[in-house]
């Protein structure tokens, strides 16, 4: 059962996410995104640190740590398995060529952003709330988890003409 706060940011999310294709745009493009941050962040090395992998600590490792303190706080077991998949982002970064973490940062925010503009026509809600950058991965391993199920919509029954 999710925390009443935890559960607050979903429903809160899930009202800016109402449109089936964009909800789908953003399983893909979230763990882009992700991906490419990470990476991203991996290329930045602040000091030496011989025992780490790759021998710096680098921005990454630093992101990591706050973020997943933030996940394990909201929902101990969805924050463990985005931490998770967040550390291993790491070494997934660090194969990839800098060109396809660029690609894949492009990739991922056309496809983030096409499903805000043409399918659910509202901007993302990280743009009102930047806390919804940290929901948004949480969000949708609850989704596959089953921690969380999207209320079906209810229509509105058809006029009959009298």
């Amino acid at each position: 059962m999710l925390k009443p706060q935890t559960q607050a940011l979903f429903d809160e999310y899930i009202s800016a996410h109402q449109h089936p294709t964009n909800r789908l745009t953003h399983k893909l493009a979230i763990p882009l995104i992700v991906l490419h941050i990470v990476a991203m962040l991996d290329w930045v090395r602040l000091v030496p640190v011989p025992f780490l992998p790759g021998g710096s600590l680098t921005l990454a490792f630093v992101a990591w740590v706050l973020t997943s303190i933030w996940f394990l706080r909201a929902d101990a077991k969805l924050g463990l398995i985005v931490s998770v998949a967040t550390a291993l982002c790491i070494p997934l970064g660090r194969l990839l060529p800098t060109g396809v973490v660029i690609a894949i940062a492009i990739g991922g925010w056309l496809v983030q952003l096409a499903g805000h503009a043409v399918w659910e026509k509202k901007s993302p809600s990280f743009l009102t709330n930047l806390v919804h950058a940290l929901v948004g991965p949480l969000f949708f391993v609850a989704l596959l988890t089953g921690d969380y199920k999207i209320a079906p919509q209810i229509q509105a029954a058809p006029q009959t003409a009298r």
